[in-house]
């Protein structure tokens, strides 16, 4: 049984039947497949006669048994079961948002930010907003911790290359990144939690970001980490200069910060995630 999963590669989907015994089978066995407009799905339940159909994409997600990390939900009132999704990347704190875009004749709407998605609560402080032309290439950004400075971060025009780096001492993951391409199509999302490093490279002629902070911008806590450096293993977009600015050029590597005691360390991040000592986060979690 393969149903509709629309908005974008991760979106959720509202299947609208009788028990919660046929959900949870369903929920085990049953094929998603990506698509582009959910019109069956309205204010996060599923109109009345919401029905599986055929898509002809070829990328799949298949859900089996329980997924903390892919929200299930169960309205008794409406006999509707919603999955929402919120994807771990393969760092420790942190996610993929993919919101349900909602389309008509009108245009579109979607909730780009609901902070109940995320693993734990994220205050916001401060919204930023910044335009670059193409081969721009900001960070690698990251604050000391505590307190760090998590973000939610979405290209709101164009396209972007968005770039998360663990550069917390002591992960199991440190120095390695993960990459998502953030548009004006999908509206994803990527959250990242205190102590994980972030920049990104802009694909389109112009692209414009938008992301939310947890604290407010203090220089004396932000530092930086040269894009560039090998160290990293970021794959860059080829056939494109990138464009730095002076404070990013001049960085230091990856080792040079270590060497500096600029990187919050594994341990503080988990404390200030409320993580029990000798407790491991999972990828996506914090």
């Amino acid at each position: 049984m393969t149903g509709v999963l629309d908005s974008g590669e991760f979106l959720g989907r509202a299947v609208r039947r009788g028990s919660s015994a046929f959900y949870g089978r369903v929920a085990k066995e049953i094929n998603f497949a990506a698509g582009e407009h959910d019109r069956e799905f309205r204010d996060g339940h599923a109109v009345p006669g919401a029905h599986l159909t055929p898509a002809p994409y070829p990328r799949q997600l298949t859900f089996r048994g329980h997924d903390h990390r892919r929200y299930r939900h169960w309205s008794e009132r409406s006999r509707c079961a919603i999955i929402r999704l919120m994807d771990p990347l393969d760092l420790a704190g942190a996610r993929l948002f993919s919101p349900r875009i909602h389309g008509d004749h009108r245009g579109s709407f979607l909730e780009w930010f609901k902070r109940d998605e995320l693993d734990r609560p994220m205050e916001v402080a401060q919204a930023n907003c910044s335009t670059s032309f193409k081969g721009t290439l900001r960070g690698v950004h990251f604050s000391s911790v505590p307190p760090g400075q998590a973000k939610f971060v979405t290209c709101v025009s164009g396209k972007v290359l968005d770039v998360v780096v663990d550069v917390r001492t002591g992960s199991p993951t440190f120095g390695r990144s993960v990459t998502v391409e953030l548009d004006d199509r999908r509206r994803q999302a990527v959250y990242l939690a205190e102590g994980l490093g972030h920049g990104f490279f802009a694909l389109s002629d112009t692209a414009t970001v938008v992301y939310l902070c947890s604290t407010p911008y203090t220089p004396k806590m932000e530092h930086g980490i040269h894009p560039l450096d090998p160290a990293l293993g970021i794959a860059w977009p080829a056939g494109i200069e990138p464009v730095l600015s002076e404070k990013d050029a001049a960085a230091p590597t990856l080792a040079q910060a270590a060497e500096q005691g600029l990187l919050p360390s594994y341990a503080d991040c988990l404390a200030h995630y409320g993580v029990p000592t000798g407790q491991q986060v999972g990828p996506g979690g914090g």
